[in-house]
């Protein structure tokens, strides 16, 4: 038996730092494909924190620091992973640089 699953990218999502107001405001749009490993690059000069929900912060992340989620806990990637749709939105302070999303997925064969 063949392995044929492959891992994909979703596009990149980008967050200008000078955009934050101290309200939670979403990075692009909410994810297409549930997401096997998620992580946020913040390479602006803001903490920022984190929700899924846009009311209830659920992480931070520090200036010029980054967050992965790794879903593939069992060594047998699973399309569960974050859920298709999920939203990630950010809070802080206005500064500058920027805040990424990026979401690898699973595609089964």
């Amino acid at each position: 038996m063949a392995y044929t699953n492959r891992i994909s990218w979703e596009p990149l999502r980008t967050f200008n730092a000078a955009s934050l107001n101290g309200s939670f405001q979403s990075i692009g749009v909410p994810l297409a494909n549930p997401s096997y490993i998620l992580k946020m690059v913040n390479n602006s000069t803001s903490l920022v924190t984190i929700s899924i929900d846009g009311v209830t912060a659920i992480d931070v992340c520090p200036a010029n620091s980054y967050w992965l989620y790794d879903e593939d806990t069992s060594g047998n990637p699973t399309p569960e992973g974050i859920p298709e749709g999920t939203q990630i939105f950010v809070n802080g302070s206005a500064g500058t640089g920027n805040i990424y999303v990026v979401s690898q997925y699973i595609v089964r064969n």
